[in-house]
């Protein structure tokens, strides 16, 4: 029997959903059940086939867990190593390689000392900073956010250079980065699951969080969704995210990427709606049996990125 498991913390509609959807199709020798964790001894687990982590980025102790169940042969989606390591700034750097259009951004040093650090600590920084060539290149308004933060907390908008200062007076030790703004007339997030399945959908992140997926919007231009499903493959290839949402902001009809490493994307019902809540559980499912059916036991199960891949590659 393998079994398929989901950690999850604070959600309440999509972990049973997904439960429910992996065992009504009576895949012979397959379950799905929520992930019960009794104790963790190193080198030693190997309970499930598949997990779904939908909560280590919060809980660190569920992110050794996850480490130690790769290890013993379980499919891990996704990848916590490779969520550990990434950052939303390498994140926009590796797009731009792949030749996805991005705002212009920078990363900027944290507004105070990290703990047990001085000055000193900071030798090889340049001091001042290019702050006038970083405000060009920018430009105002402009957002700015944590380099490997998420669920839009700290996020600022910023109209100008006296208002870039307060703020980022206010980050503490957060390593922030500060993005142009791309002022768009149509904006886009799109679920990609298992590198391949693909939905777009029309989004207002100006407006409060239960009314942000847009239900009924006006028609697309086919040309520009073919354009942000290519975009979208490139990017979670790339990165090897499994389950992943990526963003799009589309000025003068080229759609800009945003926001693309959401591992643990938002699939609540009373959010995205009904028809994207069927759409996510259904292939979810499927992934997860399909990652089931190819696990094997004892080996690495672990999705990795084209930019991992092909740098193990290089001799």
């Amino acid at each position: 029997m393998k079994k398929i498991g989901i950690l999850f913390g604070m959600e309440d509609t999509f972990p049973q959903a997904f439960i429910d959807r992996v065992n009504s199709k009576n895949e012979k020798g397959i379950i799905a059940e929520a992930v019960a964790i009794e104790k963790v001894v190193q080198n030693q687990d190997g309970e499930y086939a598949v997990i779904i982590d939908r909560i280590s980025q919060d809980v660190p102790f569920y992110r050794a867990y996850l480490k130690n169940a790769a290890l013993t042969g379980t499919n891990v989606i996704n990848n916590p190593f490779w969520w550990s390591a990434d950052d939303k700034f390498f994140n926009n750097a590796l797009a731009d390689t792949l030749g996805v259009p991005l705002p212009n951004t920078v990363i900027l040093p944290s507004a105070e000392h990290p703990t047990d650090t001085t000055g000193k600590s900071f030798r090889n920084l340049k001091y001042p900073m290019d702050w006038e060539g970083i405000f060009d290149y920018i430009g105002f308004p402009a957002y700015m956010k944590p380099y490997a933060g998420g669920g839009w907390k700290n996020v600022y908008r910023l109209e100008n250079k006296e208002e870039f200062w307060e703020k980022h007076q206010e980050t503490g030790q957060l390593v922030m980065m500060l993005q142009e703004e791309i002022v768009f007339t149509e904006y886009f997030r799109v679920y990609c699951l298992g590198c391949k399945a693909v939905r777009i959908m029309q989004y207002e992140p100006r407006n409060p969080h239960h009314l942000r997926y847009v239900i009924d919007g006006p028609p697309v231009d086919k040309k520009l969704l073919a354009t942000v499903k290519d975009y979208t493959l490139r990017l979670c290839k790339g990165l090897g995210y499994d389950f992943n949402t990526v963003e799009f902001a589309v000025r003068d009809g080229i759609p800009y990427a945003i926001d693309f490493g959401n591992p643990a994307p938002d699939a609540e019902l009373t959010s995205v709606g009904a028809e994207n809540f069927e759409w996510v559980v259904e292939e979810a499912a499927k992934m997860a049996i399909a990652a089931a059916k190819k696990q094997k036991p004892g080996k690495i199960n672990l999705t990795w990125g084209t930019f991992i891949k092909d740098a193990v590659a290089v001799k």
